[in-house]
C-alpha cells in the first residue's frame, strides 16, 4: 500500500521486539477504503522492522480481508523474514504477482494429472532447481519464478559425478539464449539472491545463470557503421530463421550452418522439418555489406562463436577461477554446434556432450532432492551469550520444515547455514556452515571460526580479532530422491571410427574442407572421432573442429579435445 507507506505510518520497535506503537487501523481503514474503488486484485505488506516483530504485518492483513475481501495477499514477514526492507518489499510484491499467476493454473494442471490417472507427487522445481511440493510451492510461489535456467547446472552436477568431473562450466544454447553457469566441487554455485530484471530483488536461494543473447535464432546484421553483428536480436520461433520458410527474411546463426553445410536441412530436428539453404543464402546475399559471402558466413560463424566464449569467460573472471581446471557441458539443441569451436578461446580442459543434450536441462528435474528452506533475520553478536537465542530459532525453523514432509518416516537432513559479517561491515558473507545439534557457547566458537574460513577463501582476508555478526539463519531440509539414470554403453574397439558419409565444410577455410557426418546412436563406448565431424542425433548436432577428436565415455558422453 504505497500511500499507506509513504505517509510514514510504520511500527516502531526495539531489538528485541518488545515494544510496538499501536497500529492506527482507522488509518489503514482508510487507505484501503481508497483502494476499495479501483479493481485491487493483490496486496504486499512490508513493513521496516517487520522481520523482528510480524504483528503489526498480521493485523494488516485481516484488515485487507475484511475491507477488500478474499484476494491475493502476501506479508513480508511469512514471505521473506530478513533484514534490508527493498528486498523484503520486492520479494513479497513478486510473490503476489505469482500467487496470481500460478494459482488457478496450478489448481487446474493437479486436476487434469488427476484425471489422467498420475498417482505420483506433483511437484515444482524452485530457483536452485530442487523440488517442492505443489501445494507447499503454492503458499510461497516466489520460489519457483525462475526455475528453468537452475536445471541445467543441477543436471551438469549430477552427470559430472558419474564421469568424475566436478568442475564444470555449463552453457545451454537454445534459440534465443545462452544460459551459462558454474558448478565447483560438484555442486551449483548458488545465490542468496538474484534480479529478475532492474531493481527487482528476489530474496531466494538461486543458481547463478548467466544469459547472452546468443543461440540459433541470434541474427545476423549489419551496423551504421558497416559491422557485422550477431545477436542479441533474435529471429524467434516464427518467423525464425530465414531458412525456416516462415517469412524470415534476415539471417540467423542456424542460416550461418546451414550454409556451412554443418546443419542438414533433410535432418533438421529429426527430420521433422525441411530447412530451405537457398533462402538462407538469399538473406546473407541482402545485407547491406561490401563484405563477400564467405566473409558474410565466415564472420558470422566466428562472431557467434566469440559471443558465447566472451559470456563463459566472463563468468570464469568475475569467479576467480582457471577455466583449464574446467570442462565445458554443451547442450541446449544449440550448444554442441558452438561450444567446440570455443575450446580454444576459453582454454578449457575438454568439452562434454552429455547424452540427450537437446532435453539436458529436463532431466536437471530429475537429477534433484527434494528440498524445503526456511530463513530468519535476527542481527546477533556472535558471543556465547548469544548461544540460546540462535538455537531457538534454528529449532523453530527445523520443527516448522519438518510438518512439511508428507511422509513423517522420511529421512530428512537438516543443512545449516548463516549469513554473517564482520562488526561494522554492510554486506553478509554468506552460506557460513553452522552446525547440527543443539546450539551452545562451544558451537557459537566454531561458528566464528567458519565464518572467518569462508571469508578469507572469497576475500583473501583473515581478521580474527573483529567480531562477528550474525544477520540471517537458514535451514535447508532435504530428501533424497532417486535420480534419472543413464545407462552405460557396450564397450566398443576404441579406434577411430568411420564416417557413415562425407560433405564438403564450407566457409570455414578459404576452400572448402571434407568432412565426416556420423550417428550418434551408433556410438559405443571408447569410439573415437576426429574432426571435422558433424554428429546427428533427434534433438542436437555436435560440430567439431579440423584438429579436434571426440572419444566417447562409457555413459555415451563426447569428451572433446585438441588433438
Amino acid at each position: 500500500m504505497p500511500r499507506y507507506l509513504r505517509r510514514g505510518i510504520h511500527e516502531r520497535i526495539k531489538a528485541d521486539g518488545s515494544v510496538l506503537i499501536p497500529l492506527d487501523e482507522a488509518q489503514v481503514r482508510e487507505e484501503l477504503a481508497v483502494l476499495r474503488k479501483c479493481d485491487i486484485q493483490g496486496v504486499a505488506i512490508c513493513l521496516i522492522n517487520a522481520y523482528v516483530n510480524a504483528s503489526h504485518e498480521q493485523r494488516i492483513r485481516e484488515l485487507v480481508r475484511e475491507e477488500l475481501g478474499d484476494i491475493a495477499v502476501s506479508i513480508s514477514s511469512e514471505t521473506s523474514p530478513l533484514a534490508k526492507e527493498w528486498a523484503r518489499a520486492s520479494t513479497t510484491t513478486i510473490d503476489v504477482l505469482m500467487k496470481l499467476i500460478y494459482g488457478d493454473y496450478s489448481t487446474k494442471l493437479a486436476n487434469g494429472l488427476t484425471d489422467l490417472g498420475f498417482s505420483g507427487e506433483f511437484n515444482y522445481a524452485n530457483c536452485a532447481a530442487q523440488l517442492v511440493n505443489a501445494d507447499i510451492a503454492m503458499e510461497q510461489p516466489f520460489e519457483i519464478v525462475f526455475a528453468g535456467p537452475a536445471a541445467g547446472a543441477v543436471a551438469s552436477a549430477h552427470f559430472g559425478t558419474l564421469i568424475d568431473r566436478g568442475n564444470l562450466l555449463c552453457a545451454d544454447v537454445g534459440g534465443t539464449s545462452c544460459d551459462i553457469s558454474m558448478v565447483s566441487d560438484g555442486a551449483p554455485y548458488v545465490n542468496t539472491t538474484f534480479l529478475l530484471e532492474h531493481d527487482l530483488v528476489v530474496n531466494a536461494l538461486s543458481t547463478e545463470v548467466d544469459s547472452i543473447g546468443a543461440g540459433g535464432g541470434s541474427l545476423v546484421t549489419i551496423s551504421p557503421t558497416g559491422d557485422l553483428l550477431v545477436g542479441p536480436g533474435s529471429a524467434g520461433a516464427n518467423p525464425g530463421p530465414a531458412c525456416y520458410g516462415r517469412g524470415g527474411t534476415q539471417p540467423a546463426t542456424t542460416d550461418t550452418l546451414v550454409m556451412m553445410g554443418v546443419v542438414d536441412p533433410t535432418t533438421f530436428a529429426g527430420g521433422r522439418m525441411s530447412l530451405d539453404p537457398e533462402k538462407s543464402r538469399k538473406a546473407f546475399e541482402d545485407l547491406d555489406t561490401t563484405l563477400s559471402m564467405h566473409q558474410r558466413i565466415n564472420y558470422a560463424f566466428n562472431i557467434g562463436v566469440n559471443n558465447v566464449a566472451e559470456g563463459i569467460t566472463n563468468i570464469a573472471i568475475k569467479h576467480g577461477i582457471d577455466p583449464r581446471d574446467y570442462s565445458l557441458v554443451a547442450f541446449g539443441a544449440a550448444g554442441p554446434m558452438l561450444l567446440p569451436a570455443c575450446l580454444d578461446h576459453v582454454h578449457a580442459r575438454e568439452v562434454i556432450v552429455p547424452p540427450h543434450p537437446g532435453l539436458f536441462s529436463a532431466l536437471g528435474l530429475v537429477s534433484s532432492d527434494q528440498v524445503y528452506g526456511d530463513s530468519r533475520g535476527s542481527y546477533v553478536m556472535l558471543t556465547p551469550e548469544a548461544a540460546a537465542s540462535i538455537d531457538k530459532i534454528y529449532a523453530e525453523m527445523e520443527a516448522g520444515l519438518r510438518a512439511r514432509f508428507r511422509d513423517s518416516a522420511a529421512q530428512i537432513e537438516f543443512v545449516r547455514s548463516m549469513d554473517a559479517r564482520l562488526a561494522g561491515q554492510t554486506w553478509e558473507t554468506p552460506f557460513v556452515s553452522v552446525p547440527a545439534g543443539e546450539i551452545t557457547p562451544a558451537k557459537v566458537d566454531e561458528m566464528v571460526q567458519n565464518f572467518h574460513h569462508v571469508y578469507q577463501s572469497r576475500a583473501g582476508n583473515r581478521f580474527d580479532d573483529l567480531p562477528v555478526q550474525a544477520v540471517t539463519y537458514r535451514v535447508e531440509a532435504v530428501v533424497k530422491v532417486g535420480k534419472v539414470d543413464y545407462p552405460r554403453l557396450q564397450q566398443g574397439s576404441g579406434c577411430v571410427l568411420k564416417p557413415e558419409s562425407t560433405f564438403d565444410l564450407r566457409y570455414l577455410s578459404e576452400e572448402p574442407i571434407s568432412a565426416g557426418r556420423y550417428q550418434r546412436e551408433t556410438f559405443k563406448a571408447g569410439d573415437r572421432i576426429e574432426g571435422p565431424a558433424v554428429i546427428h542425433e533427434a534433438l542436437s548436432t555436435t560440430f567439431m573442429l579440423p584438429g579436434q577428436i571426440a572419444t566417447v565415455g562409457e555413459y555415451g558422453e563426447l569428451r572433446i579435445t585438441r588433438t
